[in-house]
């Protein structure tokens, strides 16, 4: 299988994001998803905003102008989508949850990878097979980094 090309946007100035890692960890979803995961061929583009970024992204688009934690919008052609995340959001949940901003941010960007790969998350049976889904990505993120993909300078 050819490596996927990934974009790497960063709006957000007090995150800083190891881009090697962060294309290396979107490869490892690639290579070892379940088929049933695995999202179709083409370009990512990945965003990682600050709240008022992506809660104007978020009221735009999607005519909620709320704070949200990543949105994806799914691709044409050779695109095969984007998935945009709020830093804020990963740095606030993941006191509420115990984890590393990093991990939660990296958490984001799987579930936005899930959601190109066709897995909804509104339905209870879908809810489901997203955790699990996220499940599988996050185990991918503790065998395989010893490291932080992201740098969070708060």
């Amino acid at each position: 299988m050819n490596a996927r090309q990934i974009d790497i946007s960063n709006f957000c100035d007090f995150v800083e994001i190891d881009k090697r890692k962060l294309v290396r960890f979107v490869h490892e979803l690639d290579a070892n998803l379940p088929q049933n995961f695995r999202a179709l061929p083409g370009v990512l583009s990945i965003a990682v905003f600050n709240d008022a970024d992506l809660t104007r992204i978020h009221a735009d688009f999607m005519n909620k102008p709320t704070p949200t934690d990543v949105i994806t919008f799914e691709g044409e052609e050779e695109m095969l989508g984007e998935i945009c995340a709020s830093a804020e959001r990963a740095l606030d949940w993941s006191k509420k949850f115990g984890t590393t901003a990093s991990q939660e941010l990296s958490l984001y960007i799987a579930h936005g990878y899930l959601h190109l790969a066709g897995i909804d998350d509104i339905s209870e049976a879908d809810a489901r097979e997203m955790r699990r889904g996220e499940s599988f990505a996050m185990d991918i993120l503790r065998r395989k980094f010893k490291t932080p993909i992201f740098k969070f300078n708060v």
